[in-house]
């Protein structure tokens, strides 16, 4: 019993260090953005602190119309753009594959998306996600 006494206080001292959990391994939206079809592309911000825009994957999806998406941007903080040309047609209530980030793990600033707006549609939703 002594040494069990003897060790809380250092059982309580790391978990205070080690701070506030936070959900990790799961999708999360950092970005939606309304397209309209008389406009041939849109910049989509990141949302959020630095540490949510941390993320291993990245990833798109579409609601309200099926969009063409002919090249997708992705804006990193202090590394590279990544480019990603002809994606293709991207359906309503659909996702794109996931995307790398580079390195282990990279903070996404912006989305660029280049697209058209099939079947006459006048708007859509593009959302932009990250895994964390």
């Amino acid at each position: 019993m002594k040494k069990i006494l003897t060790l809380a206080p250092v059982i309580v001292a790391s978990v205070v260090l080690m701070g506030p959990a936070r959900a990790a391994d799961e999708w999360v939206m950092l970005g939606e953005q309304t397209i309209k079809s008389v406009d041939p592309s849109v910049n989509i911000n990141s949302e959020g602190n630095r540490w949510e825009k941390d993320v291993k994957w990245v990833k798109l999806s579409a609601e309200g119309a099926d969009v063409d998406i002919e090249k997708v941007v992705l804006h990193w903080d202090n590394r590279r753009d990544d480019t990603i040309s002809h994606l293709g047609v991207l359906k309503s209530g659909g996702q794109t594959a996931a995307k790398d980030a580079p390195g282990r793990k990279g903070r996404l600033t912006r989305v660029t998306v280049q697209y058209k707006i099939l079947n006459d549609a006048k708007t859509a939703t593009l959302k932009v996600w990250g895994y964390d």
